[in-house]
């Protein structure tokens, strides 16, 4: 059987490690390479040419959405499988439109993460159960998340909201994303108009409805 090559894509380096360990341990499978924002995984899929990447939703400088997207358009070898902390359907239907193949919850069990590299290396979609269960129940019922409804945000914009809910000032924001200050308050306007909130407190409630943030971030 042929060897599953594997890049990690992470900006937590204990997360990679933790994943690594977990990879390598599956048999057939291979991790060659580890990047901790989404400039150093493209540059990484480039030069390693991996099967599946295993790509964290939020990363400094490039997000892993944006990341995808170059991914799919330009490295039609490498399949991305989504990590993410958040199950929002929101999240899940930007992933695949951007051109993942899968989409994993970070508390999935080592089982489930196997079968998910192993569907998408054959080229299958990979959803997490949690994901999969609050899609389907969704078009059972007949209705779109609040969250959908309230409007989709861009991955920068995500970010953004992310970072203001953390309480980062808009220099703090700037320069963690490597992006200008007016950039900055161009997309905390647009998310504001685009959820319909105009406040902090209210993007802060938004952010901990949401999955984004925890209340004690």
């Amino acid at each position: 059987m042929k060897t599953i090559r594997i890049l990690l894509a992470d900006d937590h380096v204990l997360v990679r490690a933790g994943i690594r360990v977990l990879v390598q341990g599956l048999q057939d499978c291979e991790v060659v390479g580890e990047a901790g924002n989404g400039r150093e995984a493209l540059k990484a899929i480039a030069e390693l040419k991996p099967d599946i990447v295993l790509m964290d939703i939020m990363m400094p400088e490039l997000n892993g959405l944006d990341a995808t997207a170059r991914v799919a358009a330009s490295h039609s070898g490498a399949r991305v499988i989504i990590l993410s902390m958040n199950a929002d359907e929101m999240y899940v239907r930007q992933a695949l439109g951007a051109g993942a193949s899968g989409y994993l919850l970070k508390n999935v069990s080592p089982n489930e993460m196997e079968l998910a590299i192993r569907a998408v290396a054959r080229g299958e979609t990979y959803l997490s159960a949690a994901v999969s269960k609050q899609i389907i129940s969704g078009f059972v019922q007949g209705k779109m998340p609040k969250s959908s409804v309230q409007g989709e945000l861009t991955p920068r914009q995500t970010e953004v909201l992310k970072l203001v809910a953390e309480g980062l000032s808009t220099k703090q924001i700037a320069a963690k994303l490597f992006i200008s200050v007016k950039t900055v308050e161009t997309h905390r306007m647009q998310l504001m108009n685009t959820l319909e909130i105009h406040d902090i407190a209210g993007l802060v409630r938004y952010a901990i409805r949401t999955g984004l943030i925890t209340p004690d971030a």
